[in-house]
């Protein structure tokens, strides 16, 4: 094993410019705010959802700041960010009805907000 195997992980903060700044602000605002909204719902499987997104989240922030494998984290999250937005569009304006964009409500926009911002961080992050 090599030195680097063997030390235990530990923040590298110093390695993250403004983008990565912008990056983590967003996943983090879209982490409250599923963690909130899944809390609430709890014990039902949208809120067990909402939790482990709010989660999901979480974890991809802890390992960009602990440079772990920044670039697939970058890479899963494009993905991850896309299925987000486009299931809240499925289950609010396709499966129960709502009205785009009058029943947005402001967590929903704020969420989407920070997602969509989020989505423009990591691909730019990947180039």
């Amino acid at each position: 094993m090599s030195t680097t195997e063997t030390q235990a992980l530990s923040p590298d903060l110093a390695s993250l410019d403004s983008l990565h700044w912008v990056g983590i602000a967003a996943a983090l605002v879209s982490a409250a705010v599923h963690l909130l909204l899944g809390v609430r719902m709890l014990p039902s499987a949208m809120g067990i959802s909402f939790v482990l997104a709010g989660l999901g989240f979480l974890g991809a922030v802890v390992l960009v700041a602990l440079d772990y494998r920044r670039r697939t984290v970058y890479a899963v999250g494009v993905p991850f960010t896309l299925v987000q937005i486009v299931l809240w569009y499925y289950v609010n304006f396709v499966a129960l009805g709502k009205s785009f964009p009058a029943d947005i409500g402001t967590l929903g926009a704020v969420d989407k907000l920070a997602q969509v911002v989020l989505l423009a961080v990591l691909v730019a992050l990947l180039r």
